[in-house]
């Protein structure tokens, strides 16, 4: 990703929520608590379970796992040629200090208004890429315009001026 959010092939994206270190651990905890899963279970089950807001990478999950192993709240077995994570007693021990509400909920959330917006920003550029493909020079002028008074209006809200 560059600087500017840009992604290759012209593609643009909000900025999605990311996890702190303990809320990476919380979660992992809490779905071990439920039953013994390897690291892409527990990637997919976040995903999942915070309705596509929280998207964890194999990056974050397995040096949490690692860090639990450590720590010796988490074990791991091989099983089926896949590294199959489980609480200890320890580990149960901490789960059940967990907050009742799972990481992944507060994820969910806090992403409905993002969720809204990224989607509404989404069909905005989808539009204006159509004006900018097929519109006339009048139409590209016009879409120029609304796009700039729609930007000022976000401003001047922003600064409490609507």
């Amino acid at each position: 990703m560059h600087a500017h959010g840009h992604y290759g092939h012209g593609e643009i994206r909000l900025p999605v929520q990311r996890a702190k270190r303990g809320d990476v651990q919380a979660a992992v905890m809490a779905l071990l608590n439920e039953q013994s899963m390897h690291g892409y279970q527990i990637i997919q089950e976040l995903s999942e379970r915070s309705g596509g807001a929280w998207n964890p990478s194999p990056g974050s999950i397995y040096p949490a796992l690692q860090a639990l192993e450590q720590s010796k709240m988490v074990s791991s077995t091989e099983s089926g040629g896949k590294r199959v994570f489980s609480l200890t007693e320890l580990g149960r021990k901490h789960a059940a200090m967990l907050p009742e509400q799972a990481p992944w909920e507060d994820m969910a959330e806090d992403s409905n208004g993002s969720r809204r917006l990224r989607d509404a920003f989404h069909g905005l550029m989808s539009a204006t890429v159509q004006v900018a493909r097929t519109g006339n020079d009048d139409y590209i002028a016009r879409t120029a315009d609304t796009l700039a008074a729609a930007r000022k209006s976000i401003y001047l809200m922003l600064a409490g001026n609507e």
